[in-house]
Order: C-alpha cells, then sequence, then structure tokens
C-alpha cells in the first residue's frame, strides 16, 4: 500500500485480495456442510 493511486481493474492487490476471499468462502461454505449435513442448495432451499 506503498502508492496511493486510485486503481481500477485487475491490480496484483485487488487479485490476491480476491482469492483470499473466496478460499475464506470456500472453506466456510465446506464447514456449515459438515455441521448441518446439508448442502448450500439444500441450505438455501433450491433442492
Amino acid at each position: 500500500m506503498e502508492n496511493q493511486e486510485k486503481k481500477l481493474g485487475f491490480t496484483d492487490f485487488a487479485e490476491t485480495w480476491n482469492g483470499r476471499l473466496a478460499m475464506l468462502g470456500f472453506v466456510i461454505g465446506i464447514a456449515t456442510e459438515l455441521l448441518t449435513g446439508q448442502g448450500i442448495l439444500s441450505q438455501l432451499g433450491l433442492m
């Protein structure tokens, strides 16, 4: 964050955070599925 210029689009910083949040969401989804015994679609009422 040394450079405080506004940047839009596919920057390394944005892609790093996107990947981290995607991994976090995946782990939370798997943990929720293991704890409830239902898949994500079942939890949302789609199946």
